[in-house]
């Protein structure tokens, strides 16, 4: 799908971290994920909500920590399980596009841990185009420590500047990126912390990002809604479709593409699943 076919929307979800709640609420995060019937229900209402939708969206993009369980913990395989018993009844002509978050593989990841999840979900950093606009999906656990992986990140590296070239060669409308950590959260310069990419790190890959003309990346991990820009590129952190830590809801983001620009509206799952997409967005995709 090399060439711009008109407008087009995809739904952005991220964290369903099957587990969280609980070991939130009784402050144990490492061993208190034993129940994950509070998220069961939140991604079944997701889906749902995504299957309602009309005209269908391009795919449904999960940026990471798929369940909270990390890689070895006791209850990480049921939860797994559970998502993907959950995720079975999207509609079979919505893709699911999949993310890797440090849950997922690890905050220091190896080797096998990556390998368990490219087993279970899909490779870790891939590209895909959809009506002529290119897609990048990164792991940025590699950006936040490669300490037990070097040679992985320089992997993910060279490949990153060989897709920005191919893009380059084919003039697509936009390129996208999706990962699970941010960049950062409101500013470029801000200080580092758990949440976002060491200051370093952080000025290179967007300076890269920019350089190669990205239009935004988006991103989890943070369980709130943030985000800024940095000389145009902009970076989009969504809340989670579990576990809440600020004052955002349950939800999704719906992105619209066009031709000029990217549009995208956080929806809580009550709103999408009982609204949908409102007026003003679904107009940008009547626009061919």
């Amino acid at each position: 799908e090399y060439q711009w076919k008109g407008p087009f929307y995809f739904i952005q979800g991220a964290d369903p971290q099957f587990g969280l709640m609980k070991a939130w609420t009784h402050g144990d995060t490492n061993n208190g994920d034993d129940e994950w019937g509070e998220e069961i229900k939140l991604a079944e209402q997701a889906v749902q909500a995504v299957n309602k939708l009309n005209p269908k969206p391009k795919f449904f993009v999960l940026c990471g920590d798929l369940v909270h369980g990390m890689p070895g913990s006791r209850w990480k395989k049921n939860q797994e399980q559970d998502l993907k018993d959950v995720l079975k009844n999207t509609d079979q002509d919505i893709p699911l596009v999949f993310v890797s978050g440090n849950h997922d593989i690890g905050n220091t990841p190896t080797r096998e841990t990556i390998d368990d999840y490219c087993n279970n979900w899909g490779d870790d950093y891939f590209s895909f185009w959809v009506g002529g606009v290119f897609f990048l999906v990164l792991n940025s656990q590699l950006y936040f420590d490669s300490s037990k992986c070097p040679e992985l990140r320089q992997a993910q590296d060279a490949w990153l500047n060989e897709q920005l070239a191919v893009a380059a060669n084919q003039k697509c409308k936009h390129i996208i990126v999706f990962q699970h950590i941010p960049l950062f959260l409101s500013k470029p310069d801000e200080d580092h912390d758990y949440f976002n990419l060491d200051k370093s790190v952080r000025q290179e890959i967007m300076e890269k990002f920019h350089k190669a003309g990205i239009r935004a990346v988006f991103a989890g991990h943070y369980h709130r809604n943030a985000g800024g820009s940095y000389k145009g590129l902009e970076m989009v952190v969504s809340s989670a479709i579990g576990c809440q830590l600020g004052q955002d809801t349950h939800g999704l983001r719906v992105v619209v593409v066009t031709e000029e620009k990217v549009v995208h509206r956080y929806y809580s799952l009550t709103e999408l699943g009982s609204h949908g997409i409102d007026k003003e967005l679904l107009d940008m995709l009547a626009k061919q």
